[in-house]
């Protein structure tokens, strides 16, 4: 799943970032916007790592919600 389609269903999957990152108030998440900027910067905010660490867990957690939909696509078929 790219980016704009999570901008696009952010309220969909706001509760899997809150799940991911348990230290995500839910203004934090509201904020976001579904926008990997404002989701990388709260990572560091909130977890302390570096924005290289931050970019990975996004990238791993969009990577893991892509294959969620892949999956709930074939269900469908």
């Amino acid at each position: 799943m790219n980016w704009d389609q999570i901008e696009g269903m952010w309220k969909q999957v706001a509760g899997s970032v809150q799940e991911r990152w348990g230290k995500f108030t839910d203004d934090d998440v509201q904020t976001m916007t579904g926008q990997k900027d404002n989701l990388v910067g709260k990572i560091q905010e909130r977890y302390g790592v570096a924005r290289a660490e931050a970019e990975k867990q996004a990238d791993v957690w969009s990577a893991a919600l892509k294959e969620k939909q892949a999956e709930k696509a074939a269900a469908r078929s």
